[in-house]
């Protein structure tokens, strides 16, 4: 048992799964879950993906396909034979204390695609950092989801 502090979860941010189709698989959402028909697929240069994002419940989807063979989603469905949840982010207060219990557990970090950083950095929505170690073969990663005064600098230096 680490003794530094626990990551002080406080949500499911998000669950991304990883689809060869995200149109396709968009659409067994709407067909069987009642998702709006009217989803925008968006395109991440930067990571080179695109991802539907969509709300059941409280819990925020992201299906997520690779633009290219050799990309993340794609290598993931590659070496397992299979479409699934690919990663859960986990909301914390802290993603510096989540980092540090981690660690300390004998977590090891791993390098966030695209951004080409390892650890704590950030991202559109907060900063978020990846962990190395799965959990039920599921990706880990963290966000402390940003301020609205966090988000206001973000969205100014990034020109968003």
């Amino acid at each position: 048992m680490s003794s530094h502090p626990p990551p002080n979860v406080r949500a499911i941010k998000h669950m991304a799964f990883a689809v060869r189709d995200v149109r396709s698989a968009l659409a067994t959402y709407v067909r069987l879950l009642g998702v709006p028909a009217d989803i925008a697929i968006v395109a991440f240069p930067k990571s080179r993906n695109w991802v539907a994002t969509f709300r059941l419940g409280d819990v925020e989807y992201q299906l997520c396909q690779s633009m290219d063979a050799g990309g993340r989603f794609a290598s993931w469905i590659r070496e397992r034979g299979r479409e699934g949840l690919h990663h859960i982010c986990y909301e914390v207060a802290s993603i510096d204390q989540a980092l540090e219990h981690a660690t300390a557990a004998g977590a090891r970090l791993r390098l966030c695609q695209a951004c080409g950083v390892t650890g704590a950095h950030p991202h559109p929505e907060g900063y978020v950092a990846f962990l190395d170690d799965d959990a039920a073969d599921i990706e880990i990663e963290f966000m402390q989801v940003y301020a609205d005064q966090e988000l206001a600098r973000y969205r100014e230096v990034q020109g968003v």
